[in-house]
């Protein structure tokens, strides 16, 4: 953290008690520095903390916009919300937003060039308006259709929030969002320009309704406190060929798969408590790459215990390393098979609407990432990688709802003396230097252990026959696990990736003891 202490008795304009100004320093190489100016009388005091984007960040964006239209070139309903769309204002956003969406999808997702502000001034002038100052750097691209995207950390949590731009970089001039508790990012059409130079954009934001100018400022800037920036600006060209914005088609496709797991596995309704993997026992982790032995990747890829992807320190810094493994051909079509199976169980749970139909069209897209061919011991090790990753997360989606199924199912048998002894529901949290899931069921037995006995062994028959007797100070037979799945975490850092086991997690059975 870098921390800069000035101060100073004047400051260009007036400021007064109780304005802040915050710049925002957006560093290359995807360094972010934020710096926040007090004023208390003239004495300003500035600091600095540092801050990064998420490493998923552009990837999520481009996704965003592919799926904002579907493939007959409509607009998704879900995108107006998404993209903080006003239903009675001007329609340029909404013709940037359709331009941008087929353009990535005619150009598989390379339709779009990225430039990051090489500085953001955000100031707070007065009660009502904000004015942010962007100082881009110089770029062959101006010359084209160049579209300000404001992409929010933390949206409105309520209600809904028009907010008016206003910049002669703009085109038109004057530009309306609704931000409400689904925006996640604002499109801004910008006024191309000949020249590779440097530019200063200055953008003028105001609340239409007073009583919202504060929330306007806990969007930027967390308020008058200027506590948290949670703005993050950058500016999108649509080309014709796009360069590829990712660092490894790896990275890429594990950005994609935590997409497909946000979409797929079942949400919960309230937020439970808090698991910390590493307060688990665990047997010790095994390097996953070309050593790794063909028994070991046989015995994970024959598993049907669920996944966790766990990104402890991958950041926008320190992108993740390629994975690669050395398949042979028999292990090479034996994965083969296991994603076929697989893959037909997630479209049977997508023709039952268990899932979003549009989860198919990520699947093949995580198909079309990972280039995975059959059969094949000569292809890259790094498209092997990704196919082992994608049967680990498609095994982990089957295998929660196969616990739905079952729970279903004990919920529904029939029961004359209240619920007897079975599986029941519980659910984690898992920390949040995860790639997903975001939780987890472990499952608990619950229920009555009266006679006759569900799934009972001789010494619980006996106990239950001694209490009867009137022994009343022998403990009666619990309804217990009696057997567990093993819980799978795959996690990266700057040395590799590692599979690590913790045992005996997932409750699969129950009886009573």
């Amino acid at each position: 953290m870098l921390v800069l202490v000035l101060l100073w008795s004047s400051v260009g304009p007036t400021v007064t008690g109780q304005d802040l100004i915050v710049f925002l320093l957006v560093l290359l190489k995807r360094k972010v520095a934020c710096i926040y100016v007090y004023a208390h009388s003239p004495v300003l005091l500035i600091y600095s903390t540092e801050l990064q984007k998420s490493p998923c960040f552009v990837d999520d964006l481009v996704a965003a916009l592919h799926d904002a239209t579907g493939k007959d070139g409509e607009l998704v309903n879900s995108s107006s919300t998404l993209f903080g769309m006003c239903k009675d204002s001007d329609n340029s956003s909404l013709s940037v937003l359709l331009e941008l969406s087929e353009g990535i999808r005619r150009n598989s997702r390379r339709g779009v060039e990225v430039l990051d502000p090489a500085a953001v001034l955000i100031s707070v002038e007065d009660d009502e308006t904000i004015m942010a100052t962007f100082d881009l750097p110089q770029s062959p691209f101006f010359k084209l259709k160049p579209v300000l995207v404001l992409a929010f950390e933390s949206p409105l949590p309520d209600g809904e929030m028009d907010v008016t731009f206003y910049s002669t970089s703009l085109r038109p001039n004057t530009q309306s969002a609704c931000i409400s508790g689904g925006t996640m990012y604002i499109l801004l059409k910008g006024k191309p320009s000949e020249g590779n130079v440097e530019q200063k954009w200055q953008v003028s934001l105001q609340a239409k309704s007073p009583n919202m100018k504060q929330n306007l400022k806990d969007v930027l800037i967390g308020g008058n406190t200027g506590s948290s920036i949670r703005m993050i600006p950058l500016l999108l060209f649509s080309v014709e060929t796009g360069s590829d914005r990712r660092w490894t088609s790896s990275a890429s496709f594990l950005c994609e798969l935590r997409r497909f797991l946000d979409a797929v596995l079942p949400q919960q309704r309230t937020e439970p408590p808090l698991l910390p993997l590493g307060s688990l026992q665990s047997l010790p982790p095994l390097a996953l790459g070309l050593s790794t032995s063909e028994a070991l990747l046989a015995e994970i890829i024959n598993s049907s215990a669920p996944t966790i992807f766990s990104f402890a320190s991958w950041s926008s810094c320190f992108p993740v390393r390629p994975g690669q493994l050395a398949l042979s051909p028999a292990l090479l079509e034996e994965l083969g098979q296991r994603l076929e199976k697989n893959e037909q169980q997630i479209k049977e749970l997508i023709r039952q609407e268990a899932i979003p139909p549009r989860s198919s069209e990520k699947l093949e897209r995580l198909r079309e990432l990972s280039a995975f061919q059959r059969q094949e011991p000569a292809a890259e090790g790094e498209s092997q990688y990704c196919a082992f990753l994608l049967l680990k997360a498609l095994q982990t989606v089957t295998h929660a709802y196969n616990i739905q199924g079952k729970l279903r199912a004990t919920r529904a048998g029939p029961s004359t003396r209240g619920p007897i002894c079975g599986l029941g529901s519980l659910t984690v949290s898992l920390e949040q230097l995860l790639l997903g899931p975001q939780s987890a069921n472990l499952n608990n037995c619950r229920g009555s252990c009266a006679f006759p006995l569900s799934n009972g062994n001789n010494h619980a028959v006996l106990l239950n026959y001694h209490i009867e007797r009137g022994n009343v100070n022998e403990r009666g037979p619990c309804c217990v696990p009696l057997t567990y799945d093993p819980l799978e975490v795959i996690d990266w850092n700057d040395e590799g990736s590692f599979l690590s086991i913790k045992p005996d997690m997932i409750a699969k059975e129950c009886g009573c003891r």
